[in-house]
Parts: C-alpha cells; sequence; structure tokens
C-alpha cells in the first residue's frame, strides 16, 4: 500500500494575458533604442512577483526591439537597465497606466 500522497502548495493563479495590451506596447518605439523596427514585447521579471521559470502578467511588458529584447535576455535586466539608463519595471507601469486595458489591469493588480 502507497503512503499518503503529500498534498502540493497550489501555483500561482494563471497570468493574466491581453493581445490588446501587448499590441498596444508593440506600437511604441523600442524602450532601450529608440528603434521602430521589429518590436517585440518584453515581460519584466524583476520584481514582478513571478516565480522561477514563470512568465509574469502581460501587464509588465514593454517595447523592445528584436536586438534590445535578445541583449537584454544575455545580459540579464538590471545590467541592461544600466547600460540604458531605464527602470524596466516603471517602463511597464506607464505602459499600463496608458493602456486601452488600463482598467481591466487595475481590477487584476486589486485582486491579486
Amino acid at each position: 500500500m502507497l503512503p499518503r500522497r503529500i498534498p502540493k502548495s497550489p501555483k500561482r493563479s494563471t497570468r493574466w494575458r491581453s493581445q490588446a495590451h501587448c499590441s498596444f506596447v508593440r506600437a511604441h518605439a523600442c524602450s532601450a533604442c529608440a528603434s521602430t523596427a521589429a518590436i517585440e514585447v518584453a515581460h519584466v521579471r524583476t520584481g514582478t512577483g513571478a516565480g522561477m521559470g514563470q512568465k509574469p502578467h502581460d501587464y509588465w511588458t514593454i517595447s523592445l526591439c528584436r536586438d534590445c529584447h535578445a541583449t537584454q535576455h544575455r545580459i540579464g535586466e538590471t545590467t541592461f537597465e544600466r547600460m540604458h539608463n531605464i527602470n524596466m519595471k516603471a517602463l511597464a507601469e506607464e505602459f499600463a497606466a496608458k493602456s486601452p486595458r488600463r482598467v481591466e489591469i487595475m481590477e487584476v493588480k486589486r485582486n491579486g
């Protein structure tokens, strides 16, 4: 007979996703170098509550060109921020505040 099963703590509830918010973010020039070519949505991980291997909610995003996004992943967020003199978390909060989904974002933030 098997011993009793150890209950796992519940994983984080599903992350908030929004194609509309990501399209809004993607419609801006690169937050690091101001390029307008090949803009991608970059998720900010530092200080956003996502655990190891977890992608944060879509409201924690900024616009980065493909090259800057690759560099940010290669050297890490802290070094990338210093290199470009930006605060990625503050930029993500600014994008969220001006998003067409800002009311929905505020509700998600308020409810955890």
